[in-house]
């Protein structure tokens, strides 16, 4: 795999987590909702937009907080790789 997820700290996983399943979503949002320090939040939306995983827009309602989303197609692509790396290693789960 190109890009390790195990590579992110915990943090960005989280804010990834919850910009997938509620973005967009401001800064201030994120802080409210994962209940992560604001420093915290910055520093995962940092390690992310590096990775490409989640990007920034302006926010029309309040232009002092952006509004961040995850980039669903780079997540897909990540599934299809981890996907591709597990049947390469024989490794399977059992759904019950």
């Amino acid at each position: 795999m190109k890009m390790e997820i195990a590579s992110l700290p915990r943090s960005a996983i989280v804010v990834l987590a919850r910009l997938e399943r509620e973005g967009p979503l401001t800064p201030r949002e994120l802080i409210d909702r994962s209940d992560l320090a604001p420093r915290t939040v910055s520093h995962a939306l940092k390690r992310l937009r590096t990775h490409k995983l989640c990007k920034r827009c302006p926010n029309l309602e309040d232009m002092r907080q952006p509004l961040y989303f995850a980039d669903k197609d780079r997540i897909d692509q990540l599934h299809l790789e981890l996907d591709r790396w597990l049947a390469e290693r024989n490794v399977y789960f059992r759904v019950q």
